[in-house]
């Protein structure tokens, strides 16, 4: 959870994310609204998201405002396995304020998914 909870990194290790920059934090450090800026073709956007951390086993998110989103909501659990491992589940649902083709939705919403993983899972395998 601790490499989720630095937004600072995101642009070293998350495909796309230019910028993310913790604008509103709780008492306890962790982010309450971060934003972000993203270039991942066909999707280009400026957003901000807020963030509810339930210890280190979830943190939710839900769109505050964006210019191309108009709805982003998400999750990553995080489950201890044993022997050091985590399993973490990842959800992701979105929608455009321009239409888009079907397929070049489903497009975006798998690099964003597929960028998330793999990104989070090379960064956390690298410290």
């Amino acid at each position: 959870m601790a490499v989720i909870a630095d937004f600072d990194s995101y642009p070293a290790w998350a495909k796309g994310v230019k910028t993310a920059r913790v604008i509103a934090s709780a008492a306890d450090g962790r982010a309450e609204q971060v934003f972000f800026e993203l270039d991942v073709s066909p999707i280009k956007d400026e957003y901000t998201l807020a963030y509810e951390w339930d210890a280190d086993r979830e943190v939710t998110w839900s769109l505050v405002e964006g210019k191309m989103l108009k709805a982003l909501n998400g999750s990553y659990r995080l489950q201890g396995l044993g022997s050091g491992s985590t399993e973490v589940t990842y959800r992701l649902a979105l929608d455009v304020s321009i239409p888009l083709i079907g397929m070049l939705k489903r497009k975006g919403e798998k690099i964003l998914i597929d960028t998330a993983l793999a990104g989070l899972k090379k960064r956390v395998e690298s410290l």
